[in-house]
């Protein structure tokens, strides 16, 4: 009697290491997705942001002139939708950059768990060649002893 396990690796595992981690700012899709990403990148940034609510402030003196209504009407419409977009995409960019970190964290966790795995069975089929080993001999007493 001798103990026959065959270890047969997941195909995914090699599959996985090619891949690596997904990240947020993966390359991929074609011009048009060049430009929402390059464009992204520039506004997503407080600079812009910056920029945004000077650009707002140039019309803010002729809405205090126009009255209340008007200065409302700037706030929500004007400075808010400008100023608040770009620091939006940088919490966005910043929860991405998080995401991402987390992602290579999580792969990098996980590729040592396949590593032990396959530690453990090496070890285990030392295991096994050393208990085939002892059932071989068992065996061989056994037939020696009925021999007699």
């Amino acid at each position: 009697m001798r103990l026959s396990f065959v270890h047969l690796r997941h195909p995914h595992i090699e599959e996985r290491k090619e891949e690596g981690p997904a990240k947020v700012r993966e390359p991929g899709g074609g011009f048009n997705s060049r430009i929402a990403l390059g464009l992204t990148a520039a506004v997503g940034t407080m600079w812009c942001a910056y920029a945004f609510a000077c650009l707002a402030l140039v019309a803010l003196p002729d809405a205090f002139k126009q009255g209340t209504f008007a200065t409302v009407q700037w706030v929500s419409q004007t400075f808010i939708q400008l100023v608040m977009l770009s620091v939006i995409m940088v919490g966005q960019n910043l929860l991405g950059q998080a995401s991402d970190k987390r992602a290579d964290m999580t792969y990098k966790d996980a590729d040592a768990t396949f590593h032990e795995a396959e530690q453990i069975q090496e070890h285990l089929k030392a295991q096994d060649d050393a208990i085939n080993t002892i059932l071989d001999r068992l065996e061989k007493l056994e037939a020696r002893l009925t021999k007699q």
